[in-house]
């Protein structure tokens, strides 16, 4: 038990800043599948911790199975230790598409916009901890500076053994909601919006969630974050990371450097110098110019491209970075053997996608500049057909995005070691 096992179905961009997290702190780790869990893998060589990454809890769990989903509730009650962020801390709980482990349950949202919130949250440190003392380094910030990356919400069950590690005070200086920076906005902003339409923005639902949470299921631990600690260049996040993670495995895994370096996917040099995978980066860079030139898309942070509410830029990233970090990676026999067999499907897909891409994020463009003298010229339903054409139903994922990317998480799967590390 002296390694991490990192839970890669459905993780994608999140999955990729947990490995990098991994990888910069120098810790011990190998990517392993549901259905290898599913196969008995916690039981005949058990990890000193299941780290599951962020994405969708709903595909994680139909990647696990019911078996795995057993399997992974074995392992913790015989002692192992479970680590979730976000999609892996929604997995976690209690519910239909959830392990169990944490009698909590996800908390539905009133509003939607309470979702699309991005950047870091100072968290005061929870003041009622006893068993989960040892989880909470010494002489750490009172009201650490925390990421968040459109989280979901907990929902408190009374009279249960569950401790809240942190919850949320007020925001940060990079603080989002949808494509608005809170700090951009004059004072009073929010007290006019809500007098004149009639819509709550500002971040106050926030404000005293719990946001990471710890307990015990059976003889072992689990702690569940909504907040990102994996986050590239997050000092405080990635601190407590550390620390979590050497509490959790007993010392047996433990590091000395807690900052994870920051990220630029984009302009990191190939390792993987495929005719094809640099043609499909060239189309994605493409991509990203043309949202970018239209007021589309824009730099979130080194890592992140931003995007107008509506326009499908979590979908986008999840390609981006993917291809970006295939390119960037030493390739290997199995990634190379698997991207022979299917790189002329892909392109010949991904030409597709982007005639279509172009299309739809022209059009958003067009929509917006004659939105105020020729509301119907493009109609709201012709944006939406187009969108569920490429990327699938709001809320799923579906069209060309699915093929593509199950092939590019594949490819990148096959990059990354399988093999329990010394």
């Amino acid at each position: 038990m002296s390694s991490i096992y990192i839970l890669w179905d459905e993780s994608h961009l999140w999955g990729l800043l947990v490995w990098r997290a991994l990888e910069a702190m120098k810790l011990p780790y190998c990517i392993v599948r549901g259905e290898e869990i599913a196969q008995g893998l916690l039981s005949c060589n058990p990890p000193a911790l299941l780290l599951v990454p962020g994405g969708n809890a709903r595909l994680k769990a139909d990647a696990l199975g019911s078996t795995g989903i057993e399997e992974i509730r074995k392992y913790v009650a015989n002692g192992g230790k479970y680590l979730g962020f976000c999609g892996g801390a929604g997995l976690g709980l209690t519910g239909k598409n959830g392990l169990n482990l944490c009698p909590w349950e996800r908390a539905k949202f009133t509003n939607r916009l309470q979702h699309f919130v991005s950047g870091h949250l100072h968290s005061a440190i929870g003041a009622d901890i006893s068993q989960a003392a040892d989880l909470i380094p010494e002489n750490f910030p009172a009201t650490p500076a925390l990421p968040v990356w459109w989280p979901a919400k907990f929902s408190p069950k009374e009279n249960t053994d569950v401790e809240i590690l942190a919850s949320y005070t007020t925001p940060d200086n990079d603080f989002w909601i949808a494509d608005l920076p809170l700090n951009t906005l004059p004072p009073g902003t929010f007290n006019e919006w809500e007098a004149l339409y009639d819509i709550k923005l500002r971040p106050e639902f926030l404000e005293g969630q719990p946001c990471i949470l710890a307990g015990k299921y059976g003889e072992g631990r689990y702690v569940l974050s909504y907040t990102h600690l994996e986050t590239p260049n997050s000092p405080d996040a990635n601190a407590w990371l550390a620390h979590i993670i050497a509490t959790l495995t007993e010392g047996t895994v433990s590091t000395k450097q807690t900052l994870v370096t920051d990220w630029h996917p984009s302009t990191e040099p190939p390792q993987w110098t495929d005719e094809k995978l640099l043609e499909a980066k060239g189309i994605f860079d493409d991509i990203v110019t043309i949202g970018k030139n239209h007021c589309l898309f824009f730099a979130r942070n080194s890592w992140l491209i931003g995007w107008r509410a509506g326009i499908p830029g979590a979908n986008l990233n999840n390609l981006y970075n993917g291809l970006c970090s295939a390119v960037s990676m030493q390739p290997t026999p199995a990634a190379e053997n698997y991207w022979a067999s299917v790189s002329d499907e892909f392109m010949h897909n991904l030409h597709l996608f982007y005639e279509g891409v172009k299309g739809y994020l022209l059009a958003e463009r067009l929509a917006m500049t004659l939105s105020k003298t020729f509301p119907e010229t493009v109609s709201t339903e012709s944006l939406r057909n187009q969108r569920t054409a490429l990327f699938g139903p709001p809320m799923a994922s579906g069209g060309l995005y699915l093929e593509l990317l199950q092939t590019l998480d594949h490819v990148v799967y096959l990059l990354l070691p399988h093999h329990i590390q010394p």
